[in-house]
């Protein structure tokens, strides 16, 4: 097991393994505790009470960060040439389309949303082997897939994420980057928690959120009281 650098060290010793911080007091701690040289992320983990197993307990949505993630977000338009023009001016950093799904094929993947048309998931089809592991596959349910590509590439650069929880029932999410105040982190966080609650299967039984942590890249994670939330 690796040492712990003196920083580390002491990242760890200022967060209290046995306490459950409010997520006012848990942005404030983790900015303290954040050490690294460059602008760290910061995520979120919340664990529900949902066997995702069960297609009536998957737990898959879209949420609006109102202060975004801090991150530049890299967005493929895949567009017939009638709609390049206004995927390009709401800001996609790529925008094509066979040019595009052959340097898909030939496994290029280096954008972090793809947006694309109706007509145009058939031939995403034959993709789905590498767009589907590296969560870049479009889909109605996220917003990525519509005729309104410019408002789809808009909300994505202002801060739009999808998330879905995993296999072990948890959802993890950037909240943004440890330069970001603790009011942002907070407004940032309760906007997702909200939306998770408002999610909640009706087949969901006891306890939905079970824990949540929040942690920068490289920090000890910070347990949150789900109740205040």
């Amino acid at each position: 097991m690796a040492r712990l650098t003196r920083k580390q060290k002491e990242a760890r010793a200022k967060v209290d393994k046995n306490k459950l911080y409010s997520l006012e007091e848990a942005s404030n701690l983790l900015k303290e505790i954040t050490y690294t040289k460059f602008d760290a992320s910061v995520d979120i983990a919340v664990r529900l009470g949902v066997d995702p197993r069960k297609a009536n307990q998957m737990v898959r949505g879209v949420v609006s960060l109102p202060h975004g993630t801090g991150k530049d977000m890299k967005v493929l338009a895949l567009v017939t040439p009638d709609k390049e023009a206004e995927a390009k001016e709401a800001g996609a950093d790529y925008v094509g389309l066979d040019e595009y799904l052959q340097k898909i094929k030939d496994g290029w993947t280096d954008v972090d949303v793809i947006v694309t048309m109706p007509s145009i998931m058939g031939k995403l089809g034959p993709l789905g082997r590498i767009l589907g592991p590296r969560g870049l596959m479009p889909n109605p349910k996220t917003g990525t897939v519509t005729m309104d590509v410019a408002k789809a590439v808009s909300e994505v650069k202002a801060g739009k994420i999808d998330f879905k929880v995993d296999k072990t029932g948890i959802v993890h999410a950037p909240i943004g980057k440890a330069s970001f105040s603790a009011d942002k982190l907070v407004g940032n966080a309760q906007e997702l928690l909200s939306t998770l609650i408002k999610m909640k299967p009706t087949a969901a039984k006891g306890t939905y959120v079970k824990s949540i942590f929040i942690s920068s890249t490289m920090s000890p994670s910070i347990a949150i009281d789900t109740k205040i939330n």
